[in-house]
């Protein structure tokens, strides 16, 4: 925001007062310790909670006598955004709303500055009109831009000789310079932009085919000629610090960039296929998660069940799912959950995906002899409470994390499985006593990611099929009279369920946009929480299988994938069609 002029600022003030909008008593002190101690009012009255950036900026705007816009909930299309290039929008607060009657309409935070409008309108060469909007507004639209792949395409105009003749004579040069550095930036920086978990850079015998994975979907980015291969790769090498020279053997390696004010870690798996070689690119963003139990979509019985479990002093917990399913950052929303001064919470991880404040994080290292059994026995002589170990791989882990929830620590860890009843049988596969199972498992947690419905949509009626469908799969969990519907929402976590016998549900459907494609924005989990009773322990003593183990807990009361699934669709989370794609596997 412009600096205000002293009439600006009292005008801004009494408009303040007379409109109700900020306590009187707290303005005139935030408006006296401005004067005292020279300090901009607009900073303080936001610093102080007297009035909010956006009311601020709004009245800023009615007092100058420039339009006002808020942009905190905008969706531009990507050819408007076009009209201003990114470089010159992030340089100058300025974003492109519209093009009317060959004049751009422009929102800037700076928008009563007249030399930083004349700036810009020099920058963009064209007229404008101006309105003012608040840093908020201005940030969010920024977020909406798509990265530049030009670059890319004219990296690709590069012969193959001519990039391998610049490596060899000097790296350093290729490293700042070169056009394939600047083509992979690109590529990363729209994985970021787009919120991509994955990038797979794919040789097909006459092309390279660049895909993104946005909420767990792959998606075609582009496809460059065969000849920017060789270069691509060997640059992704060179940034990871692995063998630019073997192509025989896969490789593993990881580094950061830094996209806007955000650092990513990226993990790179490179493998030989038939065509050359393939490249996946994990991002893990690490302003990306609050590992919050709510937000992520733990709800009701399912996260009272957790939040019993992580009560106990000693025990497991453990999640389970395919890989991608969020098991991880169910994990460190637990720790997050019992982090406290009082006790020592030690992680052995591969790789540290999420680094906390306050908890001692372990990276394996295999090559060194850092396993997660060697590592294992490593921390419980280091006096933990708490013990999480990233993954069960193999017998001697599963051995060491039972040994060390029976002498009182509460272990935390994942397994691959279809669904929480699973884990238990695949323990029994790894040679553990069932006895020793019944008497150290806390709690398990079976879980997927769907996608959540982007913030534009519409409300629609289910069709008599959906309709059918939402009654098999949760059905018996709605209420069967008006007045059983506060007590069965509140207990199922999920607010103002239909009735069970409607003859149609009102369901959410996102619309689709450049910023939401398919209607979608974002992921939150289902999931099934099952509380280790002992009706089920003695079930894994007698070595039951899954779906024993699974029937006997649902009768206990345990809200399956699938209903969980549901019951989100009926509160505006996902889709039916979102449900029936991640838990397609599990039944009704």
């Amino acid at each position: 925001m412009a600096l205000l002029t002293r009439d600006i600022e009292d005008k801004l003030v009494s408009l303040l007062i007379d409109e109700g909008l900020a306590d009187k008593k707290a303005l005139e002190a935030a408006v006296a310790e401005s004067t005292k101690n020279g300090q901009p009012l607009f900073s303080l009255l936001i610093n102080k909670g007297v009035t909010d950036n956006e009311t601020l900026t709004h009245i800023t705007a009615y007092v100058s006598g420039v339009p006002y816009v808020n942009l905190t909930k905008s969706n531009l299309d990507q050819n408007v955004l076009d009209l201003i290039p990114f470089d010159i929008a992030q340089r100058t607060m300025s974003v492109p709303i519209a093009e009317v009657q060959n004049r751009l309409a422009v929102a800037m935070i700076d928008a009563t500055n007249i030399q930083a409008v004349d700036y810009l309108t020099s920058l963009i060469k064209r007229p404008i009109r101006v309105f003012m909007a608040s840093q908020e507004s201005v940030s969010h639209v920024l977020d909406e831009y798509k990265a530049d792949l030009s670059s890319v395409d004219q990296a690709a105009e590069i012969t193959v000789e001519e990039e391998q003749a610049q490596e060899n004579r000097d790296v350093k040069t290729i490293v700042q310079d070169s056009p394939i550095s600047k083509a992979l930036t690109a590529i990363l920086e729209y994985a970021v932009r787009a919120k991509a978990s994955d990038i797979h850079i794919e040789p097909l015998e006459k092309a390279l085919k660049i895909r993104a994975r946005v909420d767990g979907v792959l998606r075609e980015v582009m496809q460059l000629p065969k000849s920017i291969e060789p270069a691509l790769i060997s640059r992704i090498k060179i940034m990871s610090n692995l063998k630019i020279d073997e192509h025989r053997i896969p490789q593993d390696g990881e580094f950061v960039v830094k996209v806007g004010d955000k650092e990513v870690d990226l993990r790179i798996a490179i493998s030989p296929v038939i065509w050359g070689e393939q490249v996946v690119i994990r991002l893990l963003d690490k302003s990306g998660s609050s590992f919050d139990l709510e937000d992520m979509g733990y709800a009701g019985r399912s996260l009272r069940a957790i939040r019993n479990g992580i009560k106990r002093p000693n025990g497991m917990i453990l999640t389970s799912g395919p890989t991608g399913s969020g098991k991880s950052t169910s994990l460190y929303a637990l720790v997050k959950e019992i982090k406290d001064e009082s006790i020592n919470i030690i992680t052995l991880e591969d790789p540290v995906e999420y680094k906390m404040d306050g908890v001692n994080q372990i990276q394996v290292n295999e090559d060194a002899g850092l396993t997660f059994a060697s590592g294992l026995r490593s921390i419980l002589r280091l006096d933990p409470d708490v013990v999480l170990v990233g993954e069960i791989r193999d017998k001697e882990t599963a051995a060491l994390a039972v040994q060390a929830a029976l002498t009182g620590h509460l272990v935390l860890s994942t397994l691959h499985t279809n669904s929480a009843a699973g884990i238990l049988p695949r323990l029994l596969d790894m040679d553990i006593e069932p006895f020793l199972l019944a008497s150290t498992i806390n709690t398990v947690i079976g879980q997927r990611l769907v996608r959540r419905i982007g913030e534009r949509r519409e409300a629609v009626d289910s069709t008599p099929l959906e309709t059918e469908e939402v009654k098999k799969a949760i059905g018996g969990l709605l209420p069967k009279t008006a007045a059983d519907v506060p007590a069965v929402s509140e207990d199922l976590g999920y607010k103002d369920l239909p009735l069970a016998t409607q003859n149609a549900y009102t369901l959410v459907r996102g619309i689709e946009t450049p910023q939401q494609p398919g209607g979608y924005k974002g992921r939150a989990g289902v999931y099934e929480v099952m509380d280790i009773n002992e009706t089920i322990q003695k079930l894994i003593v007698a070595r039951a299988t899954s779906s024993e183990i699974q029937k006997a807990a649902v009768e206990s009361g345990m809200i399956t994938m699938r209903q969980d699934g549901f019951l989100k669709v009926l509160n505006g989370v996902t889709t039916i069609e979102e449900v029936n794609r991640v838990t397609a596997d599990m039944g009704s």
